[in-house]
């Protein structure tokens, strides 16, 4: 039997990932699954850049606000959820398409990734939270030199699971193992360089503007420890820095556009292995190339 076909709208950040998905929603009768480590945290609208109830146009959108940000969200947990979430979207006869810039999410949507069977060890992990990400960085590169080429290492939370799975099981981490779930058709959207900086510089001024280190802050209020905040986004890392006086208003502003652009690199070196991507590169024409590949990739047998 063929795999039921999906559609995978990925890209960095601020590349117009969201504002395409509705566009060929509506044309295709579809809805959007969100594949974003961040926007599945409810009341982290401005720090993850979530779509908003309008930007959505009417359109369903899905695993958007599924937990709070006290809480920790797996990539094993949102592949259940998105697996569900996909498969009851194609029972209703409607197209699911995939929208976000988190290549693990993807992918273990994707391939149906058979993750590590290592139980979550509480003592380690406060153990191994206290030290630094480099440090944490610097263990997995002696211990699992594999593992170390691929992981983020600006990403404490995973380089922390990365060492519990190493320490629990005395082993490397295990390859990934892949189980193809779906027919996708991968649309990765990637403007010239000078224009995605400038889309990223306006767009974080457009969330200052809008409220970002008010959310943040009230984020704060509700309970979220700084410590919490340093490892929840971005955003929330250099915005509670200034709150604390750390680091003063430009600081911060500088500090996260930098930390955006690498970001954007480690998303990029992810995706380059990936020779399945079809890359869209002029944003005037993003629409209608898209929706010509999905009325092929449709009608195909």
């Amino acid at each position: 039997m063929p795999k039921p076909k999906i559609v995978v709208i990925l890209g960095p950040t601020s590349s117009g990932k969201s504002a395409l998905a509705v566009r060929l929603a509506k044309k295709f009768n579809a809805e959007v699954v969100s594949a974003d480590s961040r926007q599945v945290y409810r009341d982290l609208n401005l720090g993850s850049g979530k779509i908003t109830k309008k930007e959505m146009s009417g359109v369903p959108h899905h695993l958007l606000d599924v937990v709070s940000p006290k809480g920790i969200f797996s990539a094993a947990r949102y592949q259940k959820l998105a697996i569900k979430t996909v498969k009851d979207i194609l029972r209703r006869g409607k197209l699911p398409i995939i929208c976000g810039g988190t290549g693990l999410y993807i992918d273990s949507l994707l391939y149906g990734y058979r993750f590590p069977n290592i139980k979550p060890d509480y003592k380690l992990r406060l153990k191994l939270e206290k030290q630094t990400a480099e440090n944490l960085f610097d263990r997995i590169k002696k211990l699992d030199p594999v593992r170390a080429k691929s992981i983020d290492q600006k990403n404490k939370r995973r380089l922390v699971r990365a060492l519990e799975i190493i320490l629990s099981s005395k082993k490397p981490v295990p390859q990934l193992e892949k189980d193809p779930l779906f027919d996708a058709l991968k649309i990765g959207l990637l403007p010239p360089t000078p224009e995605l900086r400038q889309k990223v510089e306006k767009r974080l001024k457009q969330r200052l503007k809008a409220g970002l280190i008010a959310e943040i802050k009230r984020l704060h209020k509700n309970g979220l420890s700084f410590k919490r905040l340093e490892n929840l986004c971005l955003e929330c890392r250099f915005v509670s820095r200034y709150l604390r006086g750390l680091i003063n208003r430009e600081e911060m502003e500088k500090l996260i556009l930098r930390s955006h652009f690498e970001y954007i690199k480690r998303q990029l070196t992810w995706w380059r292995k990936d020779k399945n991507i079809v890359w869209l590169t002029n944003p005037k024409k993003y629409y209608s190339d898209a929706a010509r590949k999905i009325i092929r990739f449709l009608s195909a047998l």
